[in-house]
């Protein structure tokens, strides 16, 4: 008697290659690691809109003399501290005295008014300060002006503690005080409402 024999797969076979292609895909998912990489692109574009802030703050200063708040707050002076208040907020000059109006920057023609759609003026008004830009500055008539916001990705909060660069900063008097590096790395990542850790523009 003669059998025909078909040739093709067990089921024990395809069981064991299916289980093998799961783990390859668990490997590489896990050095992918997909949420941290969205976390640094994240970071990254708060980065670089925190910059643009800043350029266009210091070029309205340059072109008129005067901040944006001392404009449009009618502060008292431009060496004055300036409280690190939500990009969102008027004396910063992206929105008026709602977001559906020009601020300074953009009517004065330092930003584009497409600025207001980012998401973290929309976020402005939220209890989540995870998902603003804080803009202030320090007193004195030589200090800086800062953007600053609270990194999401692992990556960005080891180095900032690690370059000591990672402050807690103050609405009231517009300080920023230095995290020390010990607490820094020793604990978990500060997101507290109103003592976030925070790293700052320019470094």
């Amino acid at each position: 008697m003669n059998y025909a024999f078909k040739k093709g797969f067990t089921l024990v076979e395809l069981l064991i290659v299916i289980g093998l292609l799961g783990a390859i895909a668990l490997i590489v998912i896990a050095a992918i690691n997909p949420i941290e990489q969205s976390n640094r692109a994240r970071d990254t574009r708060f980065k670089a809109d925190s910059g643009q802030l800043i350029s266009a703050i210091e070029r309205y200063y340059a072109a008129r003399g005067s901040f944006p708040w001392v404009v449009a707050e009618v502060t008292a002076n431009n060496d004055a501290a300036y409280g690190f208040v939500t990009a969102s907020s008027l004396g910063v000059g992206v929105c008026g005295s709602t977001c559906s109006e020009d601020g300074e920057l953009i009517g004065a023609l330092e930003l584009k008014s497409e600025f207001q759609n980012r998401d973290f003026i929309k976020n402005g008004n939220g209890s989540d300060n995870t998902k603003k830009i804080f803009i202030g500055k320090e007193e004195g008539a030589s200090a800086s002006v800062y953007g600053c916001f609270v990194p999401m990705s692992k990556s960005n909060r080891d180095k900032g503690c690690a370059d000591e660069k990672v402050y807690a900063v103050s609405a009231s008097d517009g300080s920023r005080t230095q995290v020390a590096t010990a607490t820094c790395t020793g604990t978990t990542w500060s997101i507290t409402a109103g003592s976030e850790w925070m790293i700052c523009v320019p470094e």
